[in-house]
């Protein structure tokens, strides 16, 4: 019989010592879970909050790309708005030059009536080459500021076109 108790005990003890090292894997095996999951569990709070952050990028990029161009187009408009009296009195000028262009043709017509009526041929000869040659002297100084003011004229009306 103490044979028989001592082997119970023997048994007992084994038995216990098994389920203790059982006990100690399982639980080793339960913290391993454990970490793992926590990992897992950091690692996707980790991926969210950089997907939120590029989110945010993206929407504060979206934010400063649109107010450049708000920014762009009030530019814009503000040029056009600088540009249109610019344009405005350079037509005006234009206008002018040829008003003035026809004023003069009329002045010399009467000049030319008023020297056809010269009883002196050599003088009046003389008195049309001289109106001739002042006209010549004009037209050409009408025509280079009528071409640089249609010039002017022609660059302010691009340049809204240009931008």
């Amino acid at each position: 019989m103490k044979f028989r108790r001592f082997a119970v005990i023997a048994i007992i003890i084994l038995v216990l010592s098994l389920t203790a090292s059982s006990l100690r894997a399982a639980t080793d095996q339960l913290e391993e879970v454990v970490r793992e999951q926590t990992k897992a569990r950091q690692e996707e709070k980790i991926k969210e909050v950089k997907q939120q952050e590029q989110l945010e990028n993206l929407k504060r990029d979206q934010q400063s790309s649109q107010s450049q161009q708000q920014l762009d187009q009030i530019k814009r408009e503000k040029v056009e708005e600088a540009q249109k009296p610019q344009a405005t009195q350079t037509q005006q000028q234009l206008d002018q030059l040829r008003n003035d262009q026809q004023l003069q043709r009329l002045q010399t017509d009467q000049q030319t009536n008023r020297i056809e009526r010269e009883t002196d041929p050599l003088r009046q000869q003389q008195q049309l080459n001289d109106l001739q040659r002042q006209q010549h002297i004009r037209s050409l100084q009408d025509q280079i500021q009528r071409n640089q003011t249609q010039h002017d004229l022609d660059r302010l009306r691009q340049q809204p076109n240009n931008r």
